[in-house]
């Protein structure tokens, strides 16, 4: 089983990115996935987490992801509130929303990292919400990438399920983007 856990901040579509890359596996013929949200007294902008499971066989257990191969952190300000690292296993991946390189990143233990600066590729495909720019979508390209656990046209086909259709383009072309512009650095 292939975990992931999805770190953010309320408002920031940390659940909503975990879903799609269930139903994103399960096109790609996974037997197992599932998505759920760590709720608590979460607020917008407050730090929380969701998390994937993605299996070849069906799931049988539906406990609490306690040490992920994926942590998918969208935004870099949680590094300072949340030990994200102590919920990863060794050799797994980090990847994160940050302008710097991952040669730049002072990343503790061995972890690959991917990295992309999700917040400039949604502002600049213009998908903004609420003044804020939605980092979702460039975050699952960047899964996309680091991973090839999902295909890019998987994670389209549920876009164009899930979303309206006056911003499935835009996202689509983001998605892209970030798969093209995201930057991997093996463990060592």
């Amino acid at each position: 089983m292939y975990e992931v856990i999805w770190h953010g901040r309320g408002g920031q579509g940390v659940v909503v990115a975990a879903q799609i890359l269930a139903e994103a596996a399960y096109l790609e013929g996974y037997k197992g996935v599932t998505s759920a949200p760590t709720f608590g007294p979460e607020r917008r902008g407050a730090p929380l987490t969701a998390s994937t499971k993605i299996s070849r066989e069906p799931i049988r257990t539906f406990a609490q992801i306690e040490t992920a191969d994926t942590a998918v952190v969208l935004d870099a300000s949680i590094l300072k509130v949340v030990d994200v690292f102590s919920s990863l296993k060794s050799g797994g991946f980090i990847i994160l929303n940050t302008p710097l390189s991952a040669e730049d990143l002072a990343v503790p233990g061995c972890f690959n990292i991917a990295v992309v600066n999700a917040s400039a590729i949604a502002l600049s495909r213009h998908l903004i919400k609420e003044d804020a720019p939605i980092v979702n979508t460039p975050l699952l390209g960047a899964f996309a990438r680091a991973t090839a656990l999902v295909s890019l046209e998987s994670i389209e086909t549920i876009f164009k399920k899930k979303l309206p259709a006056g911003v499935v383009t835009g996202n689509i072309l983001t998605l892209r983007d970030a798969f093209e512009k995201t930057s991997v650095k093996a463990a060592v």
